[in-house]
């Protein structure tokens, strides 16, 4: 009997518990709040794009001319420079022996020069005299034709002593010009923002990062990716606003640049995992002055952009 009783009770707590289990699983549990509130859109009409702060005019990326050992580095991170500056130095020993024996040879052209020019002198002075001679009795033809022939002889002497000397110039300079090549220096006025170089590395042609990146940070801009179905959505001249990744309480103002007017595949991705990478994009370029908070080159930010005919 009591362990029909038993039995009973185990049956009816099983129910129960199935009861409660069942209930519990069909209530919806209220999500947390996201830890950072989303971006807010001005626009009653938008075009949602990802973007990725850019220095003006884009970032240059500082390649050698040539292959080589790095023998010194000029510059930091941060560090601003003016158009020209050294940036590196690659190996020069090579072409600074050259250039002493080429600067060498200049000095005895020089010298041979001056010899002919003082010889093909004499000879015009000794075959001006000879013509002076009125008495053709006194002089003959063969010393006229001998002077006169040793004369041309020294001209041409000098001429050539005279293209030997420019041939020399001419191998110094190229020497010098090859020696300031091997001086990388900067293409334009910005701020060093990477340098991936050190001095004893070997510098290639083909690194797939840049030995150093060049960008002018005093103004930047955003390069805002649309997708490419979005694409007629968006007119020259349209409005946008921007937001940084982590700090949607603050919009950045942006000043319309230009749309680059060429679908490519994308190439900044943001992480999402619903994010396509096969996407294709049209670029639309946005500049801005810099904020009163930080921000930085190569930061990802999201761009809403209002579509034509909406505010």
């Amino acid at each position: 009997m009591i362990k029909k009783r038993v039995s009973i009770w185990l049956a009816v707590a099983g129910l129960l518990f199935t009861v409660v289990t069942v209930w519990g699983g069909r209530q919806k549990q209220t999500p947390p709040p996201p830890l950072i509130a989303p971006p807010f859109n001005p626009y009653e009409g938008t075009v949602a794009a990802a973007g990725i702060i850019e220095a003006v005019n884009e970032n240059v990326r500082i390649a050698p001319p040539l292959p080589g050992l790095v023998t010194k580095v000029h510059v930091a991170v941060g560090d601003q420079m003016r158009i020209g500056a050294p940036l590196f130095q690659l190996d020069d020993r090579e072409l600074r022996a050259q250039l002493e024996t080429r600067e060498a040879a200049i000095p005895p052209e020089r010298a041979k020069i001056a010899e002919q020019q003082h010889r093909v002198k004499d000879l015009e002075e000794q075959h001006r005299r000879l013509q002076a001679v009125h008495d053709r009795r006194a002089v003959s033809e063969d010393d006229l034709k001998r002077t006169w022939y040793a004369l041309e002889m020294a001209r041409s002497a000098l001429v050539r002593a005279e293209a030997d000397l420019q041939h020399a110039i001419a191998q110094r300079d190229e020497t010098k010009a090859l020696l300031d090549r091997l001086t990388i220096r900067a293409p334009r006025a910005g701020t060093i923002l990477q340098v991936n170089v050190r001095a004893g590395e070997y510098a290639k042609l083909d690194a797939a990062d840049p030995l150093m990146l060049l960008g002018a940070t005093q103004e930047l801009q955003i390069r805002a990716d649309v997708d490419e179905v979005n694409a007629p959505l968006v007119k020259p001249g349209s409005p946008a606003v921007a937001y940084l990744k982590g700090n949607t309480a603050k919009a950045i103002a942006l000043k319309f640049a230009r749309i680059e007017p060429f679908i490519l595949p994308k190439k900044s991705l943001t992480g999402d995992n619903a994010e396509r990478v096969d996407t294709r994009v049209l670029q639309v370029i946005y500049r801005f002055d810099p904020p009163t908070f930080p921000v930085y080159v190569g930061q990802q930010v999201d761009v809403f952009i209002r579509r034509d005919g909406r505010t």
